[in-house]
């Protein structure tokens, strides 16, 4: 502490609280959540948001975004959450996304008032709706796919050889296929692509180190393009 009682800044800094993602499967049972917040709880974690990926006959799979005290590893979340009967965590990484779930709507606005950005504006916004780590615009040509727009975080890839392009419908896609780079692959990279209004125009997200896509996310990212695709289009 300084001489007028100020902590150093570099003191704050170390203190400050970092958010991580964690996916997790709760089972269909009363009181699961509660449980799981409060085993969070206990460790310091303080939940910023919870959102609904999956939900079946079985339980729900869940994104929660939390605080977790500097210093304090990101294992401790994983054992808290599954000391709770039933529960199992699908990941867990660093996140700094906008907590916000209606960003839907923000950006289709969006790209309705700058229509000439509209597919850098798609691709910027993506990662932020269904928490990916980077999305890219591709358009097909003969011999390969032809970068259209991508995200700031995304891998620049000159060159990419897809041969599922063209894309009839939205799909998760194998992160260990031939096609994939190998630095892709070195990080684990789960993948997802859908159409944009037409078979040969395609939005691939990624997510590496995971977790997988779900179908419900892969369904709500078909139907957000196929928006996008009519206002790029009318």
């Amino acid at each position: 502490m300084s001489a007028d009682g100020e902590v150093p800044r570099t003191k704050l800094e170390a203190w400050k609280p970092v958010s991580f993602l964690i996916r997790v499967q709760i089972p269909d049972r009363p009181g699961t959540l509660g449980a799981v917040a409060g085993a969070l709880g206990e460790i310091g974690a303080d939940i910023l948001s919870v959102d609904v990926v999956e939900r079946g006959s079985d339980g729900a799979v869940d994104d929660m975004v939390v605080e977790l005290p500097s210093g304090r590893l990101p294992d401790v979340l994983i054992t808290a959450a599954e000391s709770v009967e039933g529960v199992e965590v699908d990941a867990v990484r660093p996140y700094a996304g906008v907590l916000d779930t209606h960003r839907e709507l923000e950006l289709v606005e969006e790209i309705a008032a700058e229509p000439g950005r509209g597919l850098q504006l798609f691709a910027e916004g993506v990662p932020k709706i269904i928490r990916s780590g980077w999305a890219i615009v591709l358009g097909h040509r003969a011999g390969g796919a032809e970068h259209l727009a991508s995200s700031t975080s995304a891998p620049e890839d000159d060159y990419l050889e897809l041969p599922w392009l063209p894309l009839p419908r939205a799909t998760i896609l194998d992160g260990d296929d031939s096609w994939v780079p190998d630095t892709w692959q070195e990080l684990g990279t789960e993948l997802a692509a859908t159409p944009i209004g037409k078979p040969d125009r395609v939005l691939l997200a990624g997510r590496p180190g995971g977790p997988m896509f779900r179908a419900a996310e892969v369904a709500r990212l078909a139907h957000l393009a196929g928006i996008v695709s009519v206002v790029l289009d009318s």
